[in-house]
Order: C-alpha cells, then structure tokens, then sequence
C-alpha cells in the first residue's frame, strides 16, 4: 500500500521552511509516497513558483487556499485545486504523516 505524506506550507516562497518543504515532499515522492500539499497564508504566493510547478508534474498533489488567494488578489488559475480548511482537514486526517511548515 502506498504511503501517503500530507504536508501544509504557510511562509512565503522565500522562506526557509518553504524551501524544507519542497526538499522534503520531492524525497517522498521519489521514495514512492503519494504527496498532498496545501499552501496557505504566504504560501499561497509560491503556487506559480517554478520548483513546485516540477514537483507537480512528477505527481505532487497541489492544493491553495482559496480564501488566502482572494485576500492577497491574486488569479485562482489551474496551478492548484484551490478550496477551503475542510479539505485541509481530509488530508490531515487521511494522511499516514502530516508535516507543518511555518
């Protein structure tokens, strides 16, 4: 059975903890593991960011809040699925890990 790795990212693309979390969903997706990650707050400014957009193509599970979108005025585009907290929570609660980086 595959394991599967949650993951929910709130700083900025610039931030060292955004960085830590593309290093380790990139790991886990070349480990086999299916990879779901949400960007919220800050975070939502890196979802057009070149590093996540190579993730995504190896099979990483993007998601951005939608809310975090609006309040910034940035597109809702097709980079991410973009929706709310419940489906943050679903990836929480049916994930093997989840990892948080503020």
């Amino acid at each position: 059975m595959q394991s599967k790795l949650g993951m929910m990212v709130s700083v900025s693309p610039d931030a060292k903890g955004f960085t830590q979390a593309l290093a380790q969903a990139e790991e886990a997706l070349k480990n086999g593991e299916k990879v779901y990650l949400y960007c919220i707050d800050d975070a939502v400014e890196g979802l057009n960011d070149p590093r996540l957009i190579k993730l995504k193509s190896e099979g990483l599970n993007l998601f951005g809040c939608a809310f975090s979108v609006r309040q910034r005025k940035l597109p809702i585009n097709d980079l991410a699925i973009f929706t709310g907290l419940s489906v943050l929570s679903d990836i929480m609660a049916e994930t093997d890990r989840f990892e948080s980086f503020n």
